[in-house]
């Protein structure tokens, strides 16, 4: 079975305020492209290619001419507007009818994700058909984030929800994988305390069922959350690192397409030469000609 990705860039990124005051923050530049790129690669690199974009009215049309259709990335995106933010749950229910029965994996706009086995464990997750697959990240600030409980033996047994005293410093990131039942989970959601559509009742939904796999990603995976100025300036740093360092993208996705086998030599090299007065435009032709 296929599966579609849906892509939340809907919020005004309160914690970035005056910043991303009336500015879309998945708009803004994390190093040298912009912050929507990352995300965006991910879910290609899972091999997904029909996507939908969630996004706010004031930022549909930015966001359309920025991505347009995908075609340029020999994939297929379209867009859903989010009136009121209602909490990442509400993500299945404005996407019911783009889901349509598929598998679906989620990811959140400003969300970063790097590491050697990466790919591998996207496509882990992608390969199952039934339940739900998350992603554990230890941080210094669970009590930001879903936090999982573990017992003695390892064994998953519980989420808190920004909890103000965790349980252990493991979190979950901001990448989900769900199968078709996750429409009808979401459907049967309640607002929280605050009001939001929590995506925790989705996943202790699953884990109820026996269904929850948390995948950890460890030392040499890195999991960046873009939401608040250290770590915009923490991300930006460390994609400027790794691309000086080793002379190679990250959050590329014209050069995911071309490896994926989903646009050509020819498609790469145009790109690429309607942007050869830049380093991203001389990149891609430097690929086509490697």
């Amino acid at each position: 079975m296929k599966r579609k990705g849906i892509i939340l860039a809907a919020g005004t990124g309160s914690r970035l305020y005056p910043l991303t005051n009336g500015i879309c923050k998945q708009l803004l530049p994390i190093y040298n492209k912009p912050m929507i790129y990352y995300p965006l690669s991910v879910l290609m690199l899972a091999g997904i290619k029909e996507i939908l974009l969630i996004t706010t009215a004031q930022d549909y049309d930015l966001f359309v001419r920025l991505l347009g259709d995908g075609s340029l990335f020999g994939i297929t995106i379209k867009y859903e507007v989010q009136e009121t933010p209602k909490g990442l749950a509400d993500a299945f229910i404005l996407g019911e009818d783009f889901i349509q029965g598929d598998s679906v994996a989620l990811i959140l706009g400003d969300n970063l994700f790097y590491g050697a086995d990466l790919i591998n464990k996207l496509k882990e997750a992608d390969a199952e058909n039934r339940g739900a697959t998350v992603f554990g990240y230890p941080v210094l600030d669970p009590e930001r984030y879903g936090v999982i409980d573990f017992d003695i033996d390892g064994k998953v047994v519980g989420i808190q929800e920004k909890p103000k005293v965790p349980k252990s410093k493991y979190v979950i990131t901001g990448l989900y994988f769900y199968d078709m039942t996750v429409v009808e989970k979401a459907a049967k959601v309640k607002p929280s305390k605050r009001g939001e559509l929590e995506i925790t009742d989705i996943n202790l939904m699953y884990l109820q069922e026996g269904t929850l796999d948390t995948k950890i990603l460890g030392r040499g995976m890195t999991w960046l959350d873009t939401g608040t100025f250290e770590s915009l300036h923490e991300a930006s740093s460390f994609i400027r690192t790794i691309e000086h360092r080793q002379g190679l993208k990250i959050g590329c996705p014209e050069e995911v397409a071309w490896r994926n086998g989903w646009i050509t030599n020819d498609n790469l090299f145009d790109l690429g030469t309607k942007m050869n007065k830049n380093d991203y435009g001389n990149y891609l032709l430097q690929l086509v000609e490697n």
